[in-house]
């Protein structure tokens, strides 16, 4: 299943898409959201009769594929060569911080460059949606069962905010609108083998970034395993996963977006973005 979300900011409403089509599953439940993961509301989805659902206009805005999230959390330098374009050592363990919540945009919504940013960039990654509350999972399996899906998130970056000012990769990460996501949350059994999904980001046409999931250091089920031993994770929680080389932090020169800059993303099997700076 493809679950995704529309409407303008503040009155997106629940969907899903259906051979191509978004379908309105407003009626049946109130939106993508911790209540929604936690009910099992991923099995009671898969009994409604598609064909009743009302289509969805083209017109309408693709919000983010689930409603504002308890935690977005990040995995940093979690591509050995990401690392080395960023002159940083391979990490032995996780790299982990948190984006504001409040980051979370549509993935095709304008995307304003911060007031006084001179060094924001992009990174595409692979996100991770949590089904489930967990904590203290026994293992990887059980950690993979906690997982509802994945989808596409460009996790911008205001890179002086973030190493210069401090170094508190929080401030460089939680800029208004830092975190698109979607268009949609591919659950897993439709995704099939996500360690091996090709990763792809250009700037104005021009191929920047071209991973594959296939490099991360750490696996996502070993990621959801790993956190829980440190923190409650909630149901409809966000976490992204790292970058593969080719950020805009990573060239020489460095390499910024600027106004009017397009960057368009895609994952694999997870559909694609389209985002403009303004």
């Amino acid at each position: 299943m493809k679950l995704l979300r529309f409407g303008e900011k503040g009155a997106e409403k629940p969907g899903i898409l259906v051979d191509g089509k978004r379908k309105d599953c407003s009626a049946h439940f109130s939106d993508w959201n911790r209540e929604f993961f936690n009910s099992g509301g991923l099995e009671r989805l898969k009994t409604i009769d598609t064909s009743s659902l009302p289509d969805v206009a083209e017109s309408e805005r693709w919000a983010s594929c689930v409603s504002r999230p308890g935690m977005i959390m990040c995995i940093g330098l979690n591509y050995s060569d990401h690392a080395a374009e960023s002159g940083m050592e391979v990490p032995k363990q996780p790299i982990i911080f948190m984006k504001a919540t409040n980051t979370l945009t549509g993935p095709n919504d304008d995307i304003p460059i911060p007031k006084n940013s001179e060094k924001s960039d992009w990174e595409v990654e692979l996100a991770i949606i949590l089904n489930k509350d967990v904590s203290y999972l026994k293992d990887e399996k059980e950690a993979l069962d906690a997982i509802a899906g994945f989808a596409v998130m460009n996790d911008l970056s205001e890179r002086a905010f973030q190493l210069d000012h401090g170094g508190q990769w929080v401030k460089g990460k939680s800029c208004p609108q830092f975190s698109p996501l979607g268009p949609y949350l591919v659950t897993k059994d439709e995704v099939g083998d996500f360690n091996n999904l090709a990763m792809k980001l250009s700037v104005n046409g021009e191929s920047k970034q071209n991973g594959n999931t296939g490099t991360m250091i750490f696996k996502p089920a070993f990621l959801v395993h790993y956190l829980s031993q440190y923190m409650m994770l909630e149901a409809g929680d966000v976490i992204s996963t790292g970058t593969p080389p080719g950020v805009g932090l990573g060239f020489n020169p460095p390499q910024y977006l600027k106004k009017g800059d397009v960057v368009e993303l895609s994952i694999e099997k997870l559909g694609s973005q389209k985002q403009k700076f303004i």
